[in-house]
C-alpha cells in the first residue's frame, strides 16, 4: 500500500467520542472528549459524538460543539441512542424513523474520554466487548484494576515498587498499624474528588458517613507534608513508550494536597494545570519513574494511554496510582520525545482496530455437563 493510501484508509475508519458519564469526572470528560473530537476533525477524521449524560443515557451530539453547549445538561439537537447487546449491536437511535427497525450507528471504533465512574472502571469496557464494538484505552480488567487504589497497590508492591502503606477503613476500623496524620481517599476515584486529610483514626473513620464519595469504599495512608508529585505518561503502541517527567505544581494558597481545582479549573482540564515541565529532578530518580513506570504498564494492561502519578521528597519514590483514562489524554506530556495530539490520537485508534481487546467465547462448552447431569431435582435432593 502507498504511503497516500494508507493514510486514506487510516482517515477512512469512522471514529465516536465518548464523553460525560455518571461520575463527579463528567464535566472534565466533557472537556477532553471535544479537545480529541475538534482534534480528531482536524486531522481529517469522520468524528461522531457521543455524549453520555449524568443520568447515564447516550446521546449523538455534533463534535464541534462547545464546553458552554453541555451548561444545561443534553445539548440542544442531541439525538438519544441506546446501546444494545445481541442482534443489531451498537449504538441504536432509541426513536426509529418512518417506521423502520433503528439501525446502530456507523463507527469503526470509539475514543473513551469518560474519567472515572463506569467509564473508566470496567462497566463500559465491559459493555462495549459484549456488543462487539472495539474502543481505546483500558480493558475491562486493566480499568477494573486501575480504578481500584487498594488492588492497584497490591499489584505494585508484589512487583517490588515502593508504595506507601495503604489500607482499607470501614465504621469498624480500630487499627491500621501506622501513625497519622492521615489521607483518607475514595477506593474507587480519581482526580482528588472526595481526598480528606485528617490527624486522626477516629475523624477518618467519623468522614465515612459524611463523605458521600468515601461511601462505597474508602482507603487510608499516611499523609506526608514531605512528598511531592511527580508524573509520568505511558503508551504501549506501537511499543511501551514514556513521556517526558512533570512535577505539577499548586496555586498559592491552595490546600495541603493537590486538588481537585489546581487540575483541572483553567478551562482546558489537564492541560492547562500549573507545572514544571520537564521536571527538575535528578537523574537517579528520573530513572527510578521510568523503570517503574514500564514495570506498572505490562503488570496493569496499560491500553492506550495512561498517566501513572508518583510520590517522592526528591530522593525517595513511592507509587502512587495509575490513571487509565487521564485527563486530556496526557497529551500535554509528550514534550520530550515530541508527540503531536493527532499522532497520539492516530496511534490509540489504530490500536484499537488492530488489536481489540480479545473476544468472549465459549470454547469447551461442549454439553458433555448437561449429557451427564441428569434430572435437576436429584441435584436438590
Amino acid at each position: 500500500m502507498s504511503p497516500d493510501a494508507a493514510v486514506a484508509a487510516r482517515v477512512a475508519a469512522r471514529v465516536a467520542v465518548a464523553f460525560g458519564g455518571p461520575s463527579p469526572e463528567h464535566d472534565v470528560s466533557i472537556l477532553t472528549g471535544l479537545q480529541a473530537a475538534r482534534e480528531l476533525l482536524r486531522d481529517g477524521r469522520d468524528v461522531t459524538g457521543l455524549y453520555w449524560s449524568k443520568s447515564g443515557v447516550f446521546h449523538k451530539v455534533s463534535a464541534t460543539l462547545e464546553a458552554a453547549d453541555f451548561l444545561e445538561g443534553v445539548p440542544r439537537g442531541a439525538e438519544e441512542l441506546r446501546l444494545v447487546l445481541g442482534d443489531g449491536a451498537g449504538f441504536v437511535p432509541a426513536a426509529s424513523r418512518l417506521g423502520r427497525a433503528p439501525r446502530p450507528i456507523e463507527l469503526d471504533v470509539v475514543v473513551n474520554c469518560c474519567h472515572g465512574g463506569p467509564g473508566e472502571d470496567g462497566s463500559l469496557q465491559g459493555t462495549l466487548d459484549l456488543a462487539g464494538v472495539d474502543y481505546t484505552g483500558p480493558s475491562m480488567s486493566g480499568a477494573a484494576l486501575g480504578m481500584d487504589k487498594l488492588a492497584f497497590a497490591g499489584v505494585v508492591a508484589a512487583a517490588g515498587i515502593p508504595v506507601l502503606p495503604r489500607a482499607p477503613l470501614d465504621p469498624a476500623t480500630r487499627e491500621i498499624g501506622f501513625p497519622g496524620p492521615y489521607i483518607v481517599k475514595p477506593r474507587f476515584g480519581g482526580s482528588s474528588i472526595g481526598v480528606e486529610v485528617v490527624e486522626d483514626l477516629p475523624t477518618a473513620t467519623a468522614r465515612l458517613a459524611a463523605n458521600p464519595h468515601l461511601r462505597s469504599g474508602a482507603v487510608i495512608e499516611p499523609f506526608r507534608t514531605d512528598l511531592f508529585d511527580l508524573n509520568v505518561a505511558v503508551r504501549a503502541w506501537p511499543e511501551i513508550e514514556l513521556s517526558a517527567i512533570e512535577r505539577p505544581l499548586r496555586s498559592q494558597g491552595s490546600a495541603e494536597i493537590l486538588g481537585y481545582s489546581d487540575k483541572y479549573v483553567g478551562g482546558e482540564g489537564m492541560a492547562s494545570a500549573p507545572r514544571e515541565l520537564p521536571a527538575s529532578i535528578p537523574d537517579a530518580l528520573a530513572k527510578a519513574i521510568r523503570d517503574s513506570a514500564r514495570e506498572i504498564a505490562v503488570r496493569c494492561e496499560v491500553r492506550g494511554v495512561a498517566r501513572i502519578d508518583f510520590l517522592s521528597d526528591g530522593e525517595t519514590l513511592y507509587v502512587n496510582e495509575i490513571n487509565t483514562v487521564p485527563g486530556s489524554l496526557a497529551r500535554y506530556l509528550w514534550v520530550d520525545p515530541a508527540l503531536s495530539f493527532a499522532d497520539l490520537l492516530d496511534a490509540m485508534i489504530t490500536e484499537a482496530i488492530e488489536c481489540p481487546t480479545p473476544p468472549h467465547n465459549a470454547v469447551g462448552a461442549d454439553g458433555s455437563v448437561l449429557r451427564s447431569a441428569g434430572g435437576i431435582a436429584s441435584k436438590l435432593g
